[in-house]
């Protein structure tokens, strides 16, 4: 390996230590309230957005908070010695997708059927240092 790329790896691999990334697959929840909740914590402080995420009634929130609850022990198996609260830890970016759907058909009059599509997600967190955010927040 040359000495440029070595450089380069090197850099990828300080960037990587300074995330961390939580997933979650096929949550029941649609992905548009997901969404919803979701937008309420993008680029917010950790302990902040689980506050937020404790808060708030809708049934999304409650695997959100696990979900940024996983992120957050990823970041400390990476980061060994170091303390959120001297990170200043941030909630980088949400990305919600939507996964599969299950298809019902529901009774309709007249002898028809209307079709019924259950939702699905998939949800992916990252956490890193405030220092490691681009933004201006």
């Amino acid at each position: 390996m040359g000495a440029r790329k070595r450089l380069r790896a090197d850099k990828l691999k300080e960037e990587k230590s300074l995330t961390a990334i939580a997933q979650l697959n096929n949550s029941s929840v649609s992905p548009r309230k997901m969404r919803l909740v979701a937008d309420l914590v993008r680029g917010v402080e950790v302990n902040k957005a689980l506050n937020i995420l404790q808060h708030n009634a809708k049934d999304a929130s409650l695997s959100l908070s696990k979900l940024l609850r996983s992120a957050i022990a990823n970041w400390e198996a990476k980061n060994e010695g170091k303390s959120i609260e001297d990170e200043k830890l941030v909630v980088e970016t949400i990305e919600v997708g939507s996964a599969g759907m299950l298809k019902r058909i529901q009774t309709a009059p007249q002898g028809r059927a209307y079709r019924v599509r259950k939702r699905s997600n998939h949800v992916t967190i990252v956490v890193g240092s405030k220092d490691g955010v681009s933004s201006t927040n």
